[in-house]
Parts: structure tokens; C-alpha cells; sequence
């Protein structure tokens, strides 16, 4: 459900452009072998997808790698030209319509949004306004997805929610926080960003990109809609368990998420970013590249869109996408002129981000390919409880210090919510057992003797983390404040096992620690030695030695406490 929570720690360009010639000599990056032997794993071992599609662009031109079949039936052809959902990575083209039209004069990044908004709508506002930069730079302050979406059908969740609910929630919504105070990821303001730069245009968000991105540079595959030329080259979508799944339509936030393309398309895009082709585009994609604020984790920013991650002596400017059925990835390297588009057609758990960081900087590791358990989920009856029993269930429940299920009822359905995430019904197979429809989920209430819910259990991946109810704010450990000094006594890579570590860096008085393979995600401290999560209900314990330096660490999560040592 979540992409920021659950060893565990998962927390979450002018004129036609023609193609670069292939290749003659040795390659900067990886070769075809190399590529198609990593894909395999990928397909054949961790069956993370029935299809994966890599493009390459570098100073000796530009390369496809294709490795499976577009389609499980195997029947659909798979190369450059086939369609994938790019999801989020369509937040760099929303992001690009936007240095754009600063360019022409129409507006400006520190233009509040409220100016190009109906004016019966009350956008929220706290310490200044919401910007058109903040929008694009994810500091709004605006939740990940709007609190008022509540899909018809969850295998499509974006696809009834209108125009209207839009303006309704903005009108309604108080800040948690002040505008720009930092980095919060929203598919809500990256959608709104798409809608006012159409409003502002006079026309469709797709019209937008077309007259303006994708006929400037060549891009004949990028679309939303897909007419009879178009449709027949889309890769089906499948979800994690490799069964076919809706593709996605996101009319109101279609600037989050909503296009398609094809990994040639990709290249060419990337292309016009490296300055292989000219184009009037430039000077807005080069205004796009400076970061405007910290990403959430050392050496990680956010500029006009593109993440921008510097380890290693580079720097890679990149963004993911995902949606019901895909998985997606781009990058590229400025200084090296080497470019990256990873696309697949499943929804798993681990996408392709760790391939294309690899293929641009080879000391990025790869997860290590493991075979996954593809057991269709168990089938599960459904049954019919009393509203009353119904009722004694709505409440709140703190899975983390930053994370809460809210548990309502709208007459015999039962609705979950947790942080940042829309409300999904769960369905009962007994009178505290429910489940999810959308995901392989399901949820356990445990109840007094008056059988109300006194906590929630979340069965999920293997893992059973409890959520006790709570009636008042959430619960949050008291943080304490460390010298910096005792703190970079603690950075270090730290091993459990073998190809799994802990990174523990910092950065000023913030102490950030990365599980291999997912992200880095900020601790806090509770005590000289003990730190906590906000984003999971998890917890770290330094062992130090005489010197102040840590030789250990220990994760406490889900009742167990696993031990890392120092490797560096």
C-alpha cells in the first residue's frame, strides 16, 4: 500500500529530431551483455516483471537492451517503440512545461498559485503563500494525495476524482506546516502544477505537452490517449503477482503521473537534456537542474522536478514512476553525457531505480536477485457484520510515530486510511478479520469486553506490525539533541548479513540511516545511543567503544532486534 514504510524498514525540447547513430566503439557505460545478463535475473530469477526495456544514451549514441516478453502470453512484440506508463516521471515534463513558460514570459516560479486559480477557490496558506516553485520542488506543504479521494474502483484510484473534489479539498485543507519549510513528496501538488499550467494555456494538460514538449522534440510515442496507431504497442500492466491489472487514468492530476511513452521516445527526451540535439527547450531544461532544497537525506536534493543525488564523485539527476501495472526509471550523468531509462510492466515491490543507477555510476550496487514467492493471494469470503460491530471499530491507530490508520464507517462499509494514502474499504471474512481488495493486505482488530477496538494488527509481506488505538495526539518519543561530534561516531556502514547493511551518515545534527535497496530516511534521538524512526515503528541502538565509535548497531522492529557490525 505504502511506499514509504515497511531488512525491514521499508519505509517507500524544436524540429523533428533524428536517431543517434548506434554505437561503433567501446561503450562508457555497461555493454548489451552486461545489461541483458542483469535483465535476466530480473525476469527469469526474481520474476519482477514480465519485461524489461533499458535505453542508453552516451558519446558513442544511443542503444536499446530489451530482455522477456511485453505480454505473459508472449504473443506482443518488445522493443524501443513498445508503451509503457512512465507514472511519476511525468512530473519532469510538468515541471518542464513550467520553466518553459517562465521563459516565454507568462509566468513566474514565485507567482503564488492562487493567481491562476477560480477565484471561489480558498487555496490554504501558512507563513506565505504556495508558489508555483513549490509546487514543482515538492514544499507546498500539500499531503501526498488529497484527503478526499475515495476510488470507485482502487485498480484505477485516480481515475474518478475530479476537477471539483480538487478545488473542494484545497479550499478546506489547513497546512500542517509552513510553505517551504521542507520536502514533502505530493502527487496532489505535482497534479495541481499540470492544472494550472493548462488553465494558464487555455487548453488540456495533454495538448500542453504535445504542442510544447513532445511535437518540439519529436516525440511521437509520449501520449495520455492512445489512438489506433498507439494502443496496440502498450505493454499490458501486471501487478506484483504477475496478474494483469487496469492501466491508470488521471484526468484531474494528470501533471503527477499520467503519461505513456516508449524507452525511444525516453532517449530522445534525454537527448535534448545532454545537448546531443538542439533545441529551443534548452534553456529551460538547464533552469530546471538547479536544486532548490534537501531531499529528505545527505547528498540528496530536489530542483524543478529531477532528484539530484551526489556520491561517488557524480552527480545523477533522476526520477522513478510507478503506477497499478509499471514500474519506471530515468537518469542521467550531466558531466559525463551518459543518460539511463529503465522501463517494466509490473507493479513489484523493488523497481528498476537500483539498474539505472548502476548502469550511470557501476559503485551503485544492484539488489540481489532472489526469487520471489508468486502465490496467488489466498481467496477469501466475504461476509456481512453488523454496523453496530462496525462501529466499534472507527478510531485511530499509530502503526509509527508518524503513522496512523484512521478507521471510519459509511453505513456497512468499513474505510482505512492510513497517513498519506487514500481511504480503501477493507472487507470482513469474520467479525475482526478484514481485508483489503487492492493490495494483499488484511487487517485484526483486537478488542476489550465491551468489544471495542483496542488496536489493529496489519498482516502485510510476511510481517504483522500492531497499531494500538489511540484517543488523543499521536504518541511520539521525546527527542533529545546530540553534539554533532558524538553523532559522526556513529556514521558508518554497519553489515547484518551478507549483502545487507545499514549506511548511517550525517548531515549537520540529522543523522539519516539507509537500508541497502531502499531509501535513507532521517532517525531522531531518543536517548545518547537510541534513535527512532517517524516513518515506521522501528528503532536503533549504538554499541560504542572507548573511543566513542560505533561498532554495532541494533534495529529493533516488529519484536525483533537484529545486529549489524561495523563494516567500515
Amino acid at each position: 500500500m505504502s511506499d514509504r514504510a515497511s531488512l525491514v524498514i521499508l519505509c517507500v525540447g524544436l524540429l523533428g529530431v533524428s536517431a543517434l547513430a548506434q554505437p561503433a566503439g567501446p561503450a562508457s557505460l555497461a555493454s548489451n551483455a552486461e545489461i541483458q545478463k542483469i535483465l535476466a535475473e530480473r525476469v527469469d530469477i526474481s520474476r519482477q516483471s514480465p519485461s524489461i526495456v533499458v535505453g542508453v544514451i552516451e558519446p558513442a549514441g544511443r542503444r536499446i537492451v530489451v530482455y522477456g516478453h511485453a505480454s505473459t502470453s508472449a504473443t506482443m512484440p518488445l522493443d524501443g517503440d513498445t508503451l509503457f506508463e512512465i507514472g511519476s516521471m511525468s512530473k519532469v515534463f510538468t515541471s518542464l512545461l513550467l520553466a518553459e513558460a517562465v521563459q516565454r514570459g507568462e509566468v513566474a516560479l514565485t507567482d503564488p498559485i492562487s493567481k491562476y486559480l477560480p477565484a471561489g477557490v480558498k487555496v490554504p496558506q501558512r507563513g506565505r503563500a504556495i508558489t508555483l516553485q513549490d509546487l514543482a520542488s515538492h514544499a507546498s506543504g500539500l499531503p501526498r494525495l488529497p484527503g478526499n479521494m475515495n476510488p470507485k474502483d482502487p485498480e484505477n484510484p485516480y481515475a474518478d476524482y475530479s476537477v471539483e473534489q480538487l478545488y473542494q479539498f484545497l479550499s478546506s485543507y489547513q497546512l500542517p506546516r509552513d510553505v517551504g519549510e521542507t520536502y514533502e513528496y505530493s502527487n496532489l501538488g505535482a497534479g495541481l502544477l499540470g492544472h494550472i499550467l493548462a488553465l494558464k494555456a487555455g487548453t488540456d494538460y495533454e495538448s500542453l505537452v504535445k504542442s510544447r514538449i513532445a511535437g518540439p522534440l519529436g516525440m511521437t510515442s509520449t501520449s495520455i490517449t492512445l489512438g489506433p496507431a498507439l494502443k496496440p504497442r502498450l505493454a499490458p500492466g501486471y501487478d506484483r503477482m504477475l496478474q494483469p491489472t487496469k492501466n491508470w487514468d488521471l484526468p484531474s492530476l494528470a501533471g503527477a503521473g499520467a503519461l505513456r511513452s516508449s524507452a525511444n521516445d525516453m532517449l530522445t527526451f534525454l537527448a535534448a537534456e545532454l545537448g546531443y540535439t538542439q533545441t529551443p527547450l534548452a534553456p529551460a531544461m538547464k533552469a530546471m537542474l538547479q536544486p532548490r532544497r534537501s531531499a529528505g537525506g545527505p547528498g540528496m536534493e530536489v530542483a524543478l522536478a529531477w532528484h539530484v543525488f551526489s556520491a561517488n564523485g557524480k552527480t545523477i539527476f533522476w526520477h522513478n514512476g510507478g503506477t497499478g501495472g509499471y514500474r519506471t526509471f530515468m537518469g542521467f550523468d550531466a558531466e559525463a553525457r551518459t543518460g539511463v531509462v529503465v522501463l517494466t510492466n509490473a507493479g513489484s515491490l523493488a523497481g528498476p531505480d537500483d539498474i539505472g543507477r548502476h548502469l550511470l555510476d557501476p559503485k551503485s550496487p544492484l539488489l540481489q536477485a532472489n526469487s520471489q514467492a508468486l502465490t496467488p493471494p489466498k481467496t477469501r469470503t466475504q461476509i456481512t457484520v453488523d454496523p453496530a460491530t462496525l462501529e466499534r471499530y472507527v478510531g485511530r491507530y499509530q502503526l509509527a510515530p508518524s503513522m496512523l490508520f484512521t478507521v471510519t464507517r459509511d453505513g456497512n462499509r468499513l474505510m482505512a486510511q492510513l497517513t498519506g494514502q487514500p481511504a480503501y474499504e477493507v472487507f470482513a471474512e469474520s467479525e475482526k478479520d478484514f481485508f483489503y481488495k487492492v493490495v494483499d493486505a488484511q487487517l485484526t482488530f483486537e478488542t476489550d469486553a465491551q468489544g471495542k477496538a483496542v488496536a489493529l494488527v496489519l498482516h502485510q509481506n510476511g510481517l504483522n506490525p500492531r497499531a494500538p488505538r489511540i484517543e488523543g495526539e499521536p504518541i511520539i518519543p521525546k527527542e533529545v539533541t546530540l553534539d554533532p561530534k558524538v553523532l559522526e561516531g556513529y556514521t558508518g556502514r554497519f553489515d547484518f548479513v551478507a549483502g545487507i547493511s545499514i549506511t548511517i551518515t550525517r548531515k549537520d545534527a540529522q543523522l539519516f540511516a539507509q537500508v541497502t535497496g531502499q531509501p535513507s530516511v532521517e532517525v531522531f534521538a531518543s536517548g545518547p545511543r537510541d534513535f527512532f524512526y517517524k516513518v515506521v515503528d522501528a528503532q536503533l541502538t549504538f554499541e560504542v567503544g572507548a573511543d566513542g565509535r560505533a561498532t554495532a548497531v541494533v534495529l529493533h522492529q516488529l519484536g525483533r532486534d537484529q545486529r549489524a557490525t561495523r563494516a567500515n
